[in-house]
C-alpha cells in the first residue's frame, strides 16, 4: 500500500490525526463490521486498507468504536469510503453538492424520489464532513461552513423541485424554468447558526418563509399565500420526515413573526409591517444572522435591506440591552457559585457556554451596529475581530473568546457525532465522558474535564465583565433614606426608577427592618449589615420586573429567620448568593414559600460544591447516611428524614433553576431521594414495630414504587404511589413478640404505621403524601398484600388499566431478595401474550372518558391536554403490554419506552416526535411544579418564571413557546389516534 494511502493523504490531503487508543476488542469489532460490509459491496481497496496495519486503519477503527453513528454510516455505504481513493474528500464533497443541486432537475423526478436522493447525498456528505474534522483535515470553522453549505444545497434543491412541480401543474408561471427560483416570489431566510454559516453537526435548521405575491411567477396574487403554505408544508416533509433512508434536516419555522397566528409563509409586506410596528428586540438580534439561502434570493436580499433601519438603530442603543437579555437575566444566580460540574453540563446553554459568547457578540452588535457598519456581520468569530478593531473589546477578550468558541463548538460536534442526536449535554457517566474526550483527542476524561472547566471559566469571566458586575453597595442609584416615619420624596423617586410600583408601601416594609421588628434585625450589627446591603438588594429586586412582589417575599423570608448577621454578611460578600436569592424571590414563589417556612434549607446553598456535584443516588445515599448517623429515637429518625428530604428537594430544585441539571436528571434525583427516604422510614418502622410485636417467621417486606416514582419522573411536591407486598414462612401463624399478631394483621398494621411515619405532619412537616390506591382491589383491598395473592390477582382479576399502571412498577425499598422475586413476577405478568387491538381499544376508551371527566384547564395543563402527557404515557404503557417495543428494553421510564417503540408499531419519525414531546413536557412540568404553587398562567406568573421557561426551551418569547406546545400537542394527538385508534 502506498504511504499516501496508509497515512490518509490520498483521502484527506494530509496525514490523519492519531486519536487516543480505545479498547482493542471494541476497535476490532467495529472494524470487522465495516470490513464485512466493504467485502459485500466489492470495495476492494477499502477492504485491503481495513486489513492493513496502517495509521489510517487505526484512525478508522478508533472512530468506528467511539461513534456508533459513523460506524453505521460506513456499514451502510462503504462505497463512500471507496470513492475517496479516486478523489480526495474535499473534491468528493463538491461533487455531492453538485449532485444535490442537479437532483431537482432529474427527468421524471417525484417527491418520494427527491426525498430518497437528498437523504442519500446528505448522509454521505455528513459522514465525510465528520471524518475530515476528526482526521484533522478540517478545522471547526471549515466544518461548520461545510455543514451549512450542505443544508443550503438541500434546501435549495427541494425548493427548486417544488417550484418546477408547481410550474408543471400550472400553479406557477416561472419566467425561467432553467433557474426556477429566479423571480419565483418564494423567499427562504436561514436564521441562527445556518444563517451565520455556523451549523453544528446534528442541528435543526431555522427558516423564515416569505412570499412576494406580485412576483412574475405568481399568476394569482390572492391565492399566493395558500399556494406557498402548501409548498412550505411539502418542503418541511421532504427535509424532515424520517423514512427508511433517514432524514435530511429537522426544520423549524417558529422564528417567523407571531407564529401562533400567522401562516407558515408570510407576504413580505406583512412581515415588514410586523417588524416595524411590533418587532421586539430579540427579533432584531435574530435578524442579525438572517441570510437568503433558497428561492428568490434577490427578493430575500431586498427584504433584508429594507429591514436594515429596524435592525440597526442610528444611535447607540443601550436601552435595548435589558430586553434582549431578558431570557438570561433571571437565571444567572449561579454565576460564580462554586465549580461547574462537567458531567451533564450543557455546552450550549450552560454556564460559560456557546450561547454566552453569542450573546456577548450580538448585544454589542445591537448597541453599536447602527453607527459602525463593520459590526453588522453574521459570523460570531469574525465579529469578535471587528469588535476588537473598533475598540469595543480588547485583544485578550477577542483571542480568548475565539479560542473557547471553537473549542466549545468542537465539543458540541463530538457529542452529536456519537449518535447523530441534537444534544448539547455532556454524558453523566464516566464511560460516556471518556468517549467524548477520546473523540476530541484527549488522552483521558480528566484531562478533557480540566480543559473544559478552564474554558467555561474564561467565557464566564468575559461575559460577567460585560453584563454582570458584582453588586456594589454604593451604586449611585439615588437617595435611599428609610429613617423616620415620613417617606422621603427622593427615596420614593429612586424606588420608582428601580421598578417598584408601590414605593410608599415598600418604604414602610423596609423601615420595619430598620426598626428591628424581626428577630433577624434585632441586633444593631444586623441592622447595620442590612443597611449596607439594601441598595444592592433593591436594585436586584428591581430587575425582576415585579419588584414589589419579590421584595414582599423577601420580607416574609426575613420574618422567619432566627438571626440575620451571618446571612447579611454572606449576601454582602457573595454576589452570586444574593442573585440566587433574588432569583428565587422573583421567579419561584413556591421555593420562596419553602425557605420562608423552613429557613434552614437555605443553608445548603452555602456549599460551594453544590452545583458541581450531580445529585445521583450515591451522592444522596452518602449524605443521608451521614445525616441519620447518631439518631437513636424513632421520632428523631422520622424528623431527620423530613429535614433531609426538605433540604435536598430544595437543592435539587435550585440545580434545576440554575441550569446545573436538566429536567430529566431532576426527575431521577427527586425519585432517588424518595426511594432512599422511604426505605429508611420503612427500616425504622420495622425496627420500632418489632419492639412490641416481634417478627413473623421468614417475614419479608417489599415496596413497589408506582406512577411517577416508578418511572423516576417525580416532580417537586409530588405525592408518591406505593404498593406494599409481604411474604413469610408457609407455616407462620403469628409473630413472636410481646403482643403477637397473625401475619395478615401484622403487615396491615405495619403498613398503617409506615403511612403515618411518612405522611403524618410533625414539627418538621410531612415527608411525602402517600397514595396506595394502585394496590389490588384499590381502596377496597387490604393495604398490604401477600406476594402470592398479588400475582394471582394480577393474572386473574386485574383490569387493563391496572396492568398499564404495572408497566411503571419498580422495587424501591424493603428486602432485596423479595424485591427481586416481585420484579420477576411483574415482568412475567407484563409479558403475558395479549390481544393488541383489545388493549388499544381499552386505552382509547379510557382516554376519552378521562377527557370528558377531567377536561384540561388550558393549553398549559400539560398532563390533561389532548396530546399531552397522558397520551404519551398511554402509548408507552400499551406498547409494553402489547409487545410493541424493541427486544431487550426493560425500563419503567416513559421516555425510554417511547424511544424503543418497534418500527412496525411506530415508524422512526413519529417515535422521535413522541420522545421530543415528552422531553418538552417534562421540562415544562418540572419547572412549573418547582416554582409555582398552582399551574402556569402566563397572565399571573412572575416575569422571572417566564424568562426561566424561555431559557430552558431556548425560545425567545412566550407566544412562540405557546405555539410550540400547541403544535406539539396536535402532533402527539395525531400519533395517538394513528397508533391506537386506527389499529383496532
Amino acid at each position: 500500500m502506498a504511504p499516501s494511502a496508509a497515512d490518509g493523504r490520498v483521502w484527506f490531503n494530509v496525514p490523519v490525526n492519531a486519536l487516543p487508543s480505545v479498547e482493542a476488542e471494541a476497535a476490532s469489532e467495529a472494524l470487522e463490521i465495516v470490513a464485512g460490509a466493504a467485502g459485500e459491496a466489492g470495495a476492494r481497496r477499502l477492504s485491503a486498507l481495513l486489513a492493513a496495519d496502517a495509521p489510517l486503519t487505526a484512525f478508522l477503527s478508533t472512530v468506528f468504536a467511539l461513534s456508533p453513528f459513523l460506524r453505521d454510516c460506513a456499514r451502510r455505504n462503504p462505497l463512500a469510503l471507496e470513492a475517496l481513493f479516486d478523489a480526495p474528500l474535499d473534491q468528493r464533497l463538491e461533487t455531492l453538492l453538485d449532485d444535490i443541486g442537479a437532483s431537482a432537475y432529474a427527468e421524471d423526478q417525484s417527491e418520494s424520489g427527491m426525498m430518497k436522493a437528498l437523504r442519500g447525498f446528505k448522509a454521505e456528505a455528513h459522514f465525510l464532513i465528520a471524518l475530515a474534522r476528526l482526521a484533522g483535515a478540517a478545522d471547526t470553522e471549515l466544518t461548520t461552513l461545510r455543514l451549512s453549505r450542505l443544508a443550503d444545497a438541500c434546501v435549495g434543491a427541494a425548493v427548486d423541485y417544488l417550484l418546477l412541480d408547481a410550474h408543471r401543474a400550472g400553479k406557477l408561471q416561472l419566467p425561467d424554468p432553467a433557474h426556477p427560483a429566479r423571480d419565483s416570489g418564494w423567499v427562504l431566510l436561514a436564521m441562527g447558526k445556518l444563517g451565520a454559516n455556523e451549523l453544528n453537526f446534528s442541528s435543526d435548521i431555522d427558516l423564515i418563509v416569505l412570499i412576494d405575491p406580485h412576483a412574475p411567477a405568481i399568476p394569482e396574487p390572492y391565492e399566493a399565500v395558500d399556494l406557498f403554505v402548501r409548498l412550505t408544508r411539502r418542503l418541511v416533509r421532504i427535509l424532515q420526515d424520517r423514512t427508511e433512508n433517514g432524514y435530511v434536516f429537522r426544520t423549524d419555522l417558529r422564528l417567523r413573526p407571531d407564529p401562533g397566528s400567522t401562516p407558515l409563509a408570510l407576504p413580505l409586506e406583512a412581515a415588514l409591517h410586523y417588524y416595524e410596528s411590533r418587532g421586539q428586540n430579540w427579533e432584531r438580534a435574530a435578524m442579525i444572522k438572517a441570510r437568503p439561502i433558497a428561492g428568490d434570493l434577490a427578493a430575500g436580499s431586498g427584504f433584508l435591506k429594507e429591514l436594515q433601519p429596524y435592525v440597526w438603530r442610528k444611535y447607540l442603543d443601550y436601552a435595548a440591552i435589558a430586553d434582549v437579555h431578558s431570557i438570561k437575566r433571571q437565571i444567572h444566580a449561579h454565576k460564580g457559585h462554586g465549580e461547574v460540574a462537567v458531567k451533564g453540563h450543557n455546552v450550549k446553554l450552560g454556564r460559560g457556554g456557546i450561547r454566552e459568547i453569542e450573546f456577548f457578540v450580538q448585544t454589542q452588535q445591537l448597541i453599536a451596529g447602527g453607527r459602525f457598519p463593520a459590526l453588522r456581520g453574521r459570523k460570531t468569530v469574525a465579529m469578535l475581530g471587528e469588535l476588537a478593531a473598533c475598540g469595543w473589546i480588547d485583544a485578550e477578550a477577542r483571542d480568548a473568546l475565539t479560542r473557547q468558541y471553537w473549542f466549545l463548538r468542537d465539543v458540541e460536534h463530538a457529542l452529536q457525532m456519537v449518535a447523530d442526536e441534537q444534544t448539547h449535554t455532556l454524558p453523566e457517566d464516566d464511560e460516556g465522558l471518556e468517549q467524548i474526550a477520546h473523540l476530541l483527542g484527549f488522552d483521558s476524561a480528566d484531562t478533557f474535564s480540566e480543559t473544559f472547566r478552564q474554558s467555561l471559566r474564561l467565557v464566564e469571566k468575559h461575559y460577567a465583565a460585560l453584563f454582570e458586575t458584582a453588586p456594589q453597595l454604593s451604586r449611585g442609584i439615588g437617595n435611599l433614606v428609610f429613617t423616620g416615619d415620613v417617606d422621603d420624596p427622593d427615596t420614593l423617586e429612586t424606588l420608582s426608577e428601580l421598578g417598584f410600583s408601590r414605593p410608599s408601601d415598600m418604604c414602610r416594609v423596609i423601615r420595619g427592618w430598620h426598626y428591628g421588628r424581626y428577630r433577624a434585625t434585632q441586633s444593631a450589627e444586623a441592622r447595620e449589615r442590612l443597611t449596607e446591603l439594601t441598595p444592592a438588594l433593591l436594585e436586584a429586586f428591581g430587575r425582576t420586573r415585579r419588584a414589589d412582589e419579590a421584595l414582599l417575599r423577601f420580607d416574609a423570608f426575613l420574618g422567619g429567620l432566627p438571626a440575620g448577621i451571618q446571612l447579611f454578611s454572606l449576601l454582602q460578600s457573595n454576589p452570586a448568593l444574593l442573585e440566587m436569592l433574588v432569583s428565587i424571590m422573583g421567579a419561584a414563589p413556591r421555593l420562596a414559600a419553602i425557605i420562608t417556612k423552613r429557613p434552614h434549607v437555605f443553608d445548603g446553598l452555602l456549599d460551594p460544591a453544590l452545583l458541581s456535584e450531580l445529585p445521583d443516588r450515591a451522592y444522596l445515599a452518602e449524605r443521608l447516611e451521614a445525616f441519620l448517623a447518631g439518631a437513636q429515637l424513632y421520632e428523631e429518625i422520622l424528623d431527620r428524614l423530613r429535614i433531609f428530604a426538605a433540604e435536598q428537594k430544595f437543592l435539587i430544585g435550585i440545580r434545576l433553576l440554575t441550569g446545573a441539571i436538566d429536567a430529566s436528571r431532576a426527575g431521577k434525583a427527586f425519585s432517588d431521594l424518595a426511594d432512599l427516604t422511604v426505605s429508611a422510614a420503612l427500616d425504622a418502622v420495622i425496627a420500632n414495630f418489632a419492639l412490641r410485636h416481634g417478627t413473623v417467621p421468614g417475614g419479608k417486606v417489599a415496596i413497589l414504587g408506582m406512577g411517577k416514582l416508578g418511572s423516576r419522573e417525580l416532580t417537586a411536591g409530588s405525592d408518591i404511589d406505593l404498593i406494599l407486598l409481604y411474604d413469610h414462612a408457609p407455616d407462620a401463624e403469628q409473630s413472636d413478640g410481646e403482643k403477637p399478631l397473625a401475619p395478615s394483621e401484622y403487615y396491615t398494621r405495619l403498613t398503617q404505621r409506615l403511612i403515618a411515619a411518612v405522611s403524618a405532619p410533625t414539627a418538621e412537616g410531612v415527608l411525602y403524601e402517600l397514595d396506595l390506591r394502585l394496590r389490588p382491589s384499590g381502596n377496597k383491598g387490604p393495604v398490604a398484600t401477600q406476594v402470592e395473592a398479588f400475582g394471582r390477582y394480577q393474572r386473574q382479576d386485574a383490569w387493563t388499566w391496572e396492568h398499564m399502571a404495572l408497566t411503571r412498577a419498580r422495587g424501591i425499598a424493603g428486602d432485596a431478595e423479595l424485591r427481586a422475586v416481585v420484579e420477576v413476577e411483574v415482568a412475567a405478568i407484563l409479558a403475558i401474550p395479549r390481544e393488541r387491538h383489545a388493549i388499544f381499544a381499552k386505552a382509547v376508551e379510557m382516554r376519552a372518558l378521562l377527557e370528558e371527566e377531567k377536561p384540561p384547564r388550558d393549553l398549559w395543563d400539560l398532563k390533561l391536554v389532548p396530546g399531552g402527557l397522558i397520551d404519551l404515557e398511554f402509548i408507552a404503557q400499551v406498547a409494553v403490554l402489547g409487545g410493541c417495543c424493541e427486544e431487550g428494553v426493560l425500563s419503567t421510564a416513559t421516555v425510554d419506552v417511547l424511544a424503543s417503540l418497534a418500527p412496525d408499531f411506530c415508524p422512526p419519525q413519529p417515535r422521535q416526535e413522541l420522545v421530543e414531546a415528552h422531553q418538552l413536557y417534562t421540562m415544562l412540568t418540572q419547572t412549573t411544579r418547582l416554582c409555582l404553587e398552582g399551574g402556569f398562567d402566563p397572565e399571573e406568573a412572575p416575569p422571572g418564571f417566564a424568562d426561566l421557561l424561555l431559557r430552558q426551551t431556548d425560545l425567545p418569547e412566550l407566544a412562540i413557546l405557546a405555539a410550540h406546545v400547541e403544535e406539539t400537542a396536535k402532533r402527539v394527538r395525531g400519533h395517538f389516534e394513528q397508533l391506537l385508534g386506527n389499529k383496532q
